[in-house]
């Protein structure tokens, strides 16, 4: 556990080394540009505005994860990783807990500010940071199977995002959904929210597995 401890510290150190601040501006600026293409019906952009947290967590969340395995490979520690140690899939479980709070953890704690910038109550902002705090887990875990398929690659970013969006759409959907049920009402907010969890904790399972096979396969 000490060895999975370690590697979460050091890829939480390496993202927020290597740009993870880069997602957080990112974040900040979908949400304060938006408004000026929308207008400024303070109503529009409540209703609007868990879809428009949700869409920039997403692509936030995608930024920098092209690079979670790939340092690992060019000085040789993906080797070891992969020959010695804990399995291969708890590394790269540790790996993903490493990004998220790197990566995903501040724009959870990030979003409730930018809500009030765009007028959601405080009910909105609750259910919106929730549903954040719940599917941004889910978003990392995904990113990381592409993240490995593209490892071996000199440049894959936006190869991993063209890999990724697909299989992230169902954690937008119920996301927005859960996020949203205290604008549009009176959808109750548990049911998205449980199907939310239950697709982070598929993933939880899932995609290391995917993830451990295709880095091995590099080999």
């Amino acid at each position: 556990m000490s060895a999975l401890a370690a590697i979460a510290v050091q890829t939480a150190r390496l993202s927020w080394r290597g740009g993870a601040l880069v997602g957080v501006v990112f974040f900040l600026a979908v949400v304060v540009i938006v408004p000026f293409g929308v207008g400024p019906d303070l109503k529009l952009l409540a209703r609007i505005g868990p879809a428009m947290l949700w869409t920039a967590a997403l692509l936030a969340s995608l930024l920098n994860l092209d690079r979670l395995f790939r340092d690992d490979r060019d000085d040789g520690s993906l080797d070891l990783l992969i020959m010695a140690g804990p399995p291969l899939e708890l590394t790269v479980l540790a790996k993903c807990a490493g990004a998220w709070f790197a990566t995903g953890l501040p724009l959870v704690i990030v979003a409730p500010l930018l809500g009030m910038l765009l007028g959601l109550e405080p009910a909105a902002l609750l259910t919106t940071t929730a549903a954040l705090l719940v599917g941004t887990p889910g978003l990392i875990l995904i990113g990381a199977v592409g993240a490995a398929l593209t490892t071996g690659l000199a440049r894959g970013g936006i190869l991993v995002a063209v890999l990724v969006l697909p299989f992230t759409i169902p954690v937008l959907i119920f996301g927005v959904s859960a996020a949203a049920t205290a604008i549009v009402g009176p959808t109750p907010f548990l049911p998205p929210f449980l199907i939310l969890v239950a697709l982070t904790l598929f993933s939880l399972v899932i995609t290391p597995i995917a993830a451990a096979a295709a880095l091995r396969s590099l080999d």
